[in-house]
């Protein structure tokens, strides 16, 4: 390998929360993501409104709705595993190439505090424990609008290349 030109080091671009969000994939059925508010390279702070016409209340239960604890984990990865990929990946290479990647969940664990009601606000930390060879394992804990503990998991995903016919 050549060293660089001048004895500078390539310094990856900086990516705002705003871009990091935009990298999401268009067109998604469900993002459980409204605002990024900050990211770097260790940790990620999201929230989210659950509507009150979201499509999973009528039937989780009819009687008073309640946020699905599978839904709950979603918006946990998205925050913990896809976005910070997405952000991670544009960092090593650019926000172009970062965005032809699909980040495909692959575990987690989680232990469930507090429901989530329907038009409430959820904010996630996410702390990244490990990312290596597009492979990441985070923390997240999701806080509802009293900023009291509602879940906390840790969550795996890995970033996979879309072929040329996009799969």
């Amino acid at each position: 390998m050549n060293a660089p030109e001048s004895g500078t080091v390539r310094t990856p671009a900086a990516i705002s929360p705003a871009s990091a969000l935009a990298m999401m994939p268009p067109g998604l059925r469900f993002q459980f993501l409204d605002e990024i508010q900050e990211i770097d390279e260790k940790h990620v702070v999201a929230r989210y409104r659950f509507r009150q016409d979201e499509y999973f209340y009528k039937g989780h239960f009819p009687e008073r709705g309640i946020t699905p604890g599978t839904i709950l984990l979603e918006a946990m990865c998205q925050c913990g595993v896809t976005v910070h990929s997405y952000y991670l990946l544009a960092r090593e290479m650019s926000v172009k190439q970062a965005k032809q990647f699909r980040i495909l969940f692959t575990s987690a664990t989680v232990e469930w505090h507090e429901q989530i009601a329907p038009d409430s606000v959820i904010t996630m930390r996410s702390e990244l424990l490990a990312w290596k060879r597009r492979r990441i394992r985070s923390r997240v804990k999701l806080f509802d609008e009293s900023d009291r503990l509602a879940a906390e998991s840790e969550i795996s995903g890995i970033g996979v290349l879309l072929g040329d016919d996009g799969r």
